[in-house]
Parts: structure tokens; C-alpha cells; sequence
């Protein structure tokens, strides 16, 4: 335990600094899509699309996950947030955005195999999720309403 309060404010840096490179994944892939659709299927430019795609998603959206998690974990932990209502919130919430993170990766897969079962527009309105919740996340964390 000696070593988590020495390494706590790194833990905790690395942990903002993680969400921010994932929410940034979360907030341009479904920008992408929309260019993507726009794009000819078959066409360069669609190919181009589908290589960002999987760049983004592999290189920094599935790894930042990951490391958001096991840092906001071991957080939890260390300060023993287990019974505390604004973190069970909150954890109900980054659950929900990765899950959100999922149905992205498998509309990548669909997008990558010609398939558009949706408009542009709903792809707009998909891309506020992350949005939304962010805000509802870091008001669950600063002002803890229901401490």
C-alpha cells in the first residue's frame, strides 16, 4: 500500500491523461464515419477511411481504454470508493462508454465490409454520447452530488 501513496498523484495523472486520449478516440471516430459514408464505397478515398479507422481504434482507443480502466481501478481501490454513490455513477457511466466503444468498433467492421445501415445524420447524433457523458462523469467527480 506504501507504494500507492507514492505513486498516487502518478497514477492519477496518467489516468486523466489517458481519458483525455480516449475521449478524443470516442469523439473523432464517429466523425469519421460520417466521412467515410460520404465517401464512394470501393473508392481510394473509402480505403483510406477504413486504414484511419483502424489506426485510431487500434493505436489509441483500444489501448487507452484499457489503461483508463486499470488506472481508474486501481484509484478505486486504493481510496476505497467501493460504497460510495457518485462513484458507482460514475462507474455505471464509463461502463456505458465502453460499451459505446464496442458498438464503434463493430460499425467499423461494418463500414469496412460496405455496409451503411446508418445515415450521416444519426452518425452526428451518435458522436454527443461521449460528450454527454463526460460532463455527467467529471460533475460525478468534482462535485460528488450524492456523497
Amino acid at each position: 500500500m506504501e507504494i500507492l501513496t507514492l505513486a498516487y498523484p502518478w497514477i492519477k495523472a496518467a489516468h486523466i491523461i489517458f481519458v483525455i486520449f480516449w475521449m478524443a478516440g470516442l469523439f473523432m471516430l464517429p466523425r469519421f464515419f460520417v466521412y467515410h459514408q460520404e465517401a464512394a464505397e470501393g473508392s481510394p478515398e473509402a480505403t483510406a477511411w477504413v486504414e484511419r479507422e483502424d489506426k485510431l481504434a487500434t493505436i489509441i482507443m483500444n489501448p487507452s481504454m484499457l489503461i483508463v480502466w486499470v488506472l481508474g481501478l486501481t484509484l478505486a481501490y486504493y481510496l476505497n470508493l467501493w460504497a460510495q454513490p457518485w462513484f458507482l455513477v460514475k462507474l455505471l457511466f464509463v461502463t456505458a462508454l465502453s460499451g459505446y466503444q464496442g458498438w464503434l468498433m463493430a460499425y467499423r467492421k461494418k463500414l469496412s465490409r460496405g455496409e451503411r445501415p446508418l445515415s450521416g445524420k444519426r452518425l452526428r447524433m451518435l458522436n454527443e454520447v461521449p460528450g454527454i457523458a463526460a460532463a455527467v462523469i467529471v460533475i460525478l467527480v468534482i462535485v460528488r452530488p450524492f456523497s
